[in-house]
């Protein structure tokens, strides 16, 4: 099987393993780890990782198989325009509930993330979101704006977001069903 294996060292205290596409894997390291323990990290979850290529490559043949047309440049514009004003609507809307302020909004066209957040409070977000229901649009405008409460996904960060939006886990799952259309939608065969 093939695969790129790309390492990202950080602060961070934990290693993680995140399979991108049907070739790329990113393993996200702490500095003090050596080659030979994320090595090994990588070896122990081989399975899981062959689990999830293989899932990609289906994902990817069925993308294929309906023959999806990415979008222009200009439509790609076009639908940036109208997201910088809908996604300034909804945070809008949701920053108040959320109870929290936010920084300069920005749209994206990612082919991994739905949204960030940084610690100063600016949102990123994913332009294929546009193509969402709103719903689920709403689910991840809430989402970044609970990291302005906690930057990261503790338990008590995801009562957050339930507190805001009950079944924000519909709306989850909806992204992981649907997600990888959207984005090769958006993007053109990924």
């Amino acid at each position: 099987m093939r695969m790129n294996i790309e390492v990202i060292r950080s602060k961070r205290k934990t290693i993680s393993i995140q399979v991108i596409d049907s070739e790329n894997v990113r393993v996200r390291a702490p500095f003090r780890v050596s080659e030979k323990y994320i090595q090994d990290f990588i070896d122990r979850n081989m399975d899981w990782v062959s689990d999830k290529i293989a899932k990609a490559r289906r994902e990817e043949a069925e993308i294929e198989a309906e023959n999806i047309r990415g979008l222009s440049e200009l439509e790609l514009n076009e639908l940036a325009e109208r997201a910088c004003v809908v996604f300034r609507d909804r945070v809008n809307v949701y920053a108040p509930i959320v109870g929290v302020t936010f920084g300069r909004i920005t749209i994206r066209n990612q082919k991994t993330r739905w949204g960030s957040c940084s610690a100063k409070g600016n949102l990123n977000f994913n332009v294929a979101l546009m193509r969402a229901p709103l719903e689920v649009l709403d689910y991840v405008v809430v989402h970044e704006l609970c990291h302005r409460i906690e930057l990261n996904h503790s338990d008590r960060f995801w009562k957050e977001v339930e507190r805001v939006l009950p079944n924000y886990k519909e709306q989850e799952k909806w992204l992981k069903d649907h997600g990888k259309k959207l984005l090769t939608e958006t993007h053109g065969s990924l």
